[in-house]
């Protein structure tokens, strides 16, 4: 029986992605090979506690969930996380993976949204982009950009352009938390008349939460 090693199982409301504010299913995995200078979940770098793929998807079960998301960490960062993913959408549920845009996504089921990082300069790991992930994504697919300053910004609208993200799937923008003030990535995408939806991580400000719950 595969295993996935496993820092939480929770459910909460969404904070970020297309389906903000729906009751929602949180898996998260343990581990990940980057380290983000924003990180809020570095809790889930090490620890948790393997769990059979079928004991975390009746748990799941237990709470009668519409929406599943599998976060981290970097889920796939352990190989059998893809067969946790099949056995989620398994379940007639729509399942969300958020990945840091590190890790191939070819073998990822094709009934995942996968909700796509790219790395922006101030998050000191613009180095482990795999820009070739971009071509695997479809139209139900997300693609993040976490943004520090004004430098990410620019950073992000050049990256929206050279690889015309808009036209591929939907692309969030959204600034750090306590760091770029809303009110000035809203600004700048207005300015510039982009094809982007701004968000802000919702559950933070609902409940000062910092560690994505």
């Amino acid at each position: 029986m595969a295993q996935c090693r496993i820092t939480e199982i929770f459910y909460s409301l969404q904070g970020e992605t297309r389906t903000v504010g729906l009751p929602t299913v949180f898996v998260r995995l343990t581990g990940c090979p980057l380290r983000c200078s924003y990180c809020d979940t570095a809790y889930a770098f090490h620890g948790g506690d393997k769990m059979d793929i079928s004991e975390i998807v009746q748990q799941v079960q237990s709470y009668n969930p519409r929406y599943v998301t599998v976060t981290g960490g970097e889920p796939l960062a352990q190989k059998s996380c893809y067969e946790l993913l099949t056995a989620l959408c398994d379940l007639n549920v729509e399942v969300s993976l958020e990945t840091s845009g590190a890790m191939d996504i070819s073998n990822i089921d094709p009934r995942v949204v996968c909700v796509m990082d790219l790395k922006t300069p101030a998050s000191g790991e613009e180095a482990k982009n795999k820009y070739e992930n971009i071509a695997k994504l479809s139209s139900q697919d997300q693609i993040k950009f976490v943004i520090c300053d004004r430098k990410d910004y620019d950073w992000s609208v050049k990256k929206l352009a050279e690889y015309d993200l808009a036209n591929k799937c939907d692309v969030l923008f959204s600034p750090i938390h306590g760091e770029l003030k809303p009110s000035d990535l809203a600004d700048w995408i207005i300015q510039d008349n982009l094809p982007v939806r701004m968000q802000i991580q919702m559950h933070k400000y609902l409940w000062n939460d910092e560690q994505g719950r």
